[in-house]
């Protein structure tokens, strides 16, 4: 459980530098460089990465049980995460209705997943994981819509076939990693779960 909890405090807490030390960060990319910067930031963020997968996959051996998952969670967190897939697309498309109307999809994404793997997992392991993602991205978004209001450039207009194109690769996106990705590389299959509930 240690090393998932230095995983997250490492790759959160370098997500969460524009949250509270936006000051700092801007300090520190005018100090550095933002080439440098940019280059410590996904060195942290990877290592960070690979120690929440390790740690996990480690507490997942030895679970500490918390509730007891009602029925139907799996089905919910399968839909949800398909709509989590889909503002993720919103998030780096080009010029979608759903990112010009939300403006940060991608944070809402996070949460959105955080959320639904709340749902359906149960284990200690799970509430720090996820907890943490969820509060990282209701934190995130707060900040975000801040700096919104304080007069952030908006995102481009949507148009029909960006935001056509958006749902299109989320759906793909997610059906790849629900039948294939993450069971090859985490050793669940989640989907599997959920249809057979």
């Amino acid at each position: 459980m240690t090393v998932l909890i230095l995983g997250l405090v490492l790759f959160l807490g370098v997500h969460s530098l524009r949250i509270v030390a936006e000051p700092w960060r801007q300090a520190q990319i005018a100090r550095l460089g933002e080439k440098p910067w940019k280059l410590v930031y996904t060195a942290v963020s990877l290592l960070g990465f690979g120690l929440i997968l390790w740690g996990y996959a480690q507490a997942r051996l030895t679970p500490t049980v918390l509730w007891a998952t009602p029925r139907g969670m799996n089905h919910l967190a399968a839909l949800l995460t398909l709509v989590a897939f889909i503002l993720l697309a919103a998030g780096n498309g080009p010029r979608n209705h759903i990112r010009a109307k939300l403006r940060h999809p991608m944070v809402l994404s996070v949460k959105l997943w955080a959320f639904a793997h709340l749902l359906a997992n149960n284990t200690l392991a799970d509430l720090l994981l996820f907890g943490s993602f969820l509060l990282w991205a209701v934190l995130c978004f707060r900040a975000a819509r801040q700096r919104d209001r304080a007069g952030a450039p908006a995102p481009a207009a949507g148009t029909t076939a960006g935001t056509v194109g958006t749902v299109i690769v989320g759906i793909l996106a997610w059906a790849a990693f629900a039948f294939w990705i993450h069971g090859a590389w985490l050793g669940v299959r989640p989907f599997a779960r959920a249809v057979g509930a």
